[in-house]
């Protein structure tokens, strides 16, 4: 009998226990955590290299005669026109700095400098000979190139996220060689040349793609390797050319030079600062 009560006194108190437990509040669950993705922006600096396609507009030299040697332009000893076309591939490096007004999507504006070999240089020589004004073989040489671009340019377009299409102008500067030569006969009768730096403008345009950070092109550990294409033109200006005598009659010619040209280019850039 003793026994039966002990067991019902236990049995009430483990089921009172348990109804107890039953009331208590339950621990809510935590609160999930939502991790903000990050936001690309085109804020920062970057450097880069680029190498294309360049070409020449304008090209024809123009040669006048200085007083009464105008007579052998007009009879075409020596011509009035040559047609000096170039073209070649250019290669060279960017270094800018760009500011995005809203991250995402937005304005971005900027300033790049860059500087690339061109590969454009053109000589021709003609050989004329014209009995009724002449009864010499007359030579005449003729021989431009611009060895290097460099410009300093704005930068200013919207961005897609990551796709940036822009326009670009600004200041442009060139190593320009130029020269002329006239022979009649064998000896050198008439030569011009220079050789200098020229300045102008350029201007142009282009769509640049931000790749992912992780991409194998990120050898630098930048905030984001870039690619992109871009067309610039410039225009170094015209310049005359005075061919003075080295023996022949008269002063000479003036031969006027155009240095006016594309680039179709591609560039890899990396990127430092912001995401």
């Amino acid at each position: 009998m003793r026994h039966s009560t002990t067991l019902a006194v236990l049995a009430a108190a483990f089921l009172s226990t348990t109804a107890m437990a039953a009331d208590l509040p339950r621990r809510a669950a935590p609160p999930p955590v939502f991790v903000p993705i990050p936001v690309f922006s085109w804020s920062g600096a970057y450097f880069g290299v680029n190498a294309g396609y360049a070409f020449s507009e304008s090209d024809t030299i123009r040669t006048t005669g200085i007083g009464a040697l105008e007579a052998n332009v007009v009879n075409n000893l020596r011509r009035r026109n040559v047609a000096m076309p170039q073209d070649g591939f250019s290669a060279g490096g960017q270094v800018g700095y760009n500011f995005q007004l809203t991250p995402g999507s937005g304005v971005v504006f900027g300033i790049e400098a860059d500087a690339q070999y061109t590969d454009l240089q053109r000589r021709r020589t003609e050989t004329i000979f014209n009995p009724v004004f002449n009864p010499n073989v007359l030579t005449n040489s003729y021989r431009t190139e611009l060895g290097f671009l460099g410009t300093v340019r704005g930068r200013i377009g919207y961005a897609f996220d990551r796709v940036l299409v822009y326009g670009t102008g600004g200041f442009a500067y060139g190593d320009v060689s130029q020269s002329v030569t006239f022979r009649t006969a064998a000896p050198i009768t008439y030569s011009g040349a220079r050789s200098t730096i020229e300045t102008g403008y350029a201007y142009g345009g282009g769509i640049e793609y931000a790749l992912p950070t992780e991409s194998f092109l990120n050898v630098f550990r930048a905030s984001a390797v870039t690619i992109k294409a871009e067309y610039l033109r410039y225009d170094l200006g015209s310049r005359n050319l005075l061919v003075a005598t080295r023996g022949g009659p008269g002063v000479g010619y003036n031969s006027r030079f155009d240095t006016e040209g594309s680039i179709v280019r591609a560039g890899l850039n990396f990127k430092f600062g912001g995401f």
